[in-house]
């Protein structure tokens, strides 16, 4: 079994006890560049468990250096899992082992935030709310909890504000060692999906304000945290919600980003951060405001469209047909559409559109005419020519995504003597 020394000291003097390749095969010794997984005797490297990601830094003696990328649990042992970066590692040899120290310090901000985040929760939204997973890493902590809906931005607010509390008032963080069954009848939280031993750390924080069990590294007081941020809140599952936040260095820099972001925006407003929500509101006013003049100049445009275009109809066995090349939007071209059919009344229109270079069609048979001629064969037999695909009813198709524009007036060209052949074919002999 390897004795763990990570929650008093940051570093140890060990003895190899094994080594072992990626695929876990035994080996005697780890070369230059080489990739595995060593085991010690004894490690202050944490490995991953209850939400916490495993420690990453070095073994090291005089004669090599071993980059340990993570370190993971297997039963008793820690394996530290990483890369040989220079000399030759054997077994049975002496090396120092010595994790990260900031990322562990960041690590600890963020797992210790997180038990008073659990409190927070559930004095805000109740004690229904039960922990359901969490991952705590140096640049932010998650957590996942059981709550039916979606918390609203006053409760963040709550939850933020009572751990920034907590925080303020620094607090010592203690734990003390005791039974399972001592532990849980002292009222302590056991957490979702942890393997409690007979004997289990009880973390407590806040003189009370939140009591776990926790095999994690934690600050000593609260204080250590500096500052907690909480940056989103999802629905992840039914009844289960997420919560992403930071803490520490990574909080101040979040903070610091928006507060460069809200002057920025400030100034191309021409205003101060004190005025940017009223500006704003103004603005999306303006913009809803000019939205609908824009509206109705469309429907304006459309219509006179509509007119001017009726002229250019042509008459196939006494039903008016009308193909052409337009300028708009989809709503403008329904509402030219739509103009039209109440001009030329029995009536085949198609009318055809450029973006770019995609071709948008949409096609009109006024009702009289659809046991005969429906909307969507036409659409056919002119988005084929254009490369546009759709359907539609039977008095109105649309197709769309034609890469061929160069064939589009070709196609409308087509239209007529379509509608002449499609009515002669219908002739009784």
């Amino acid at each position: 079994k390897v004795e763990f020394t990570g929650y008093e000291s940051e570093s140890a003097e060990a003895t190899i006890t094994g080594i072992f390749d990626s695929e876990g095969s035994a080996l005697d010794s780890l070369d230059e560049g080489e990739s595995g997984v060593v085991v010690l005797e004894r490690t202050p490297f944490y490995g991953e468990s209850g939400g916490q990601i495993g420690d990453s830094g070095t073994l090291s003696n005089e004669a090599a250096t071993f980059t340990v990328e993570d370190t993971q649990i297997s039963g008793d042992q820690r394996l530290h899992v990483g890369r040989l970066s220079s000399g030759k590692m054997v077994l049975g040899g002496r090396v120092t082992a010595h994790i990260d120290t900031e990322r562990r310090r960041r690590i600890k901000l963020n797992h210790s935030a997180t038990h008073l985040m659990h409190a927070a929760l559930r004095a805000v939204l109740g004690d229904h709310v039960q922990q359901k997973g969490s991952l705590v890493a140096p640049d932010r902590l998650r957590f996942d909890f059981s709550h039916p809906d979606p918390m609203k931005p006053d409760e963040l607010a709550s939850v933020e504000q009572l751990v920034n509390e907590q925080i303020q008032a620094n607090s010592s963080v203690d734990v003390v060692l005791m039974s399972y069954d001592e532990a849980i009848d002292s009222g302590a939280m056991a957490l979702f999906g942890e393997k409690y031993g007979a004997q289990v750390r009880v973390l407590t924080m806040g003189g009370g304000y939140s009591v776990e069990l926790c095999g994690g590294t934690h600050v000593q007081r609260t204080g250590d945290i500096g500052l907690f941020r909480i940056t989103a809140e999802t629905g992840i599952a039914a009844g289960i919600r997420r919560i992403e936040a930071i803490t520490g260095p990574g909080a101040l820099a979040w903070t610091a980003e928006t507060e460069t972001l809200l002057n920025a925006v400030a100034g191309l407003l021409k205003g101060s951060r004190l005025d940017v929500a009223d500006k704003v509101t103004a603005l999306l006013e303006e913009n809803r405001m000019l939205g609908r003049e824009l509206s109705g100049l469309q429907q304006r445009l459309a219509a006179d469209q509509g007119a001017d275009l009726a002229d250019r109809s042509v008459e196939v066995a006494g039903i008016n047909v009308l193909a052409a090349r337009v300028e708009g939007d989809g709503k403008s071209l329904m509402q030219t559409l739509d103009t039209l059919k109440s001009k030329l009344g029995t009536a085949v229109i198609v009318l055809g559109h450029v973006d770019g270079e995609k071709v948008s069609l949409l096609a009109g048979v006024s009702k009289d005419l659809t046991d005969r001629l429906k909307a969507p064969e036409v659409i056919d037999a002119v988005g084929a020519q254009v490369g546009a695909k759709g359907g539609g009813r039977p008095d109105m198709a649309r197709a769309g995504g034609g890469d061929r524009p160069e064939a589009l007036q070709g196609a409308l060209d087509s239209v007529a003597d379509w509608v002449r052949n499609r009515l002669g074919d219908q002739v009784e002999p």
